[in-house]
């Protein structure tokens, strides 16, 4: 069992930053690679950033490719996100996600979830 704990989300203008961060305890972290998800109001979850359990390789959806960062840190179990130039449509819910196996893009291919954090991004 993982338990992913999100932190780091809130309000921020146009073009500001946010990073986001995602503790995990229980099993071995760097077991697992993890990847950051997002939930807008009346939207389905959209993927947005995956790292190995290394950290080794990364993947991300389009629209945040040079202004999103995933990164992790496995001494201290947590796995980040860095969002910079934010934009309206970034709002959402952010969940971070821990799979046991490869990097993944689709919600059911991960096993444990965190509560989420809200990021809202005004115009």
């Amino acid at each position: 069992q993982v338990q992913l704990v999100e932190s780091g989300g809130g309000l921020v203008q146009a073009g500001g930053s946010l990073r986001l961060s995602c503790a995990a305890s229980g099993r071995t972290f760097s077991r697992y690679a993890m990847g950051w998800f997002r939930q807008a109001p009346g939207k389905e979850y959209e993927f947005v950033a995956a790292i190995s359990w290394s950290g080794g390789s990364t993947f991300y959806r389009d629209s945040v490719k040079g202004r999103f960062t995933i990164f992790r840190d496995n001494a201290k179990n947590t796995v980040y996100l860095q969002m910079n130039s934010l934009k309206p449509e970034d709002t959402a819910v952010y969940y971070c996600a821990a799979r046991g196996r490869d990097i993944g893009t689709r919600p059911y291919e991960y096993d444990y979830w965190g509560q989420g954090t809200q990021v809202t991004v005004s115009s």
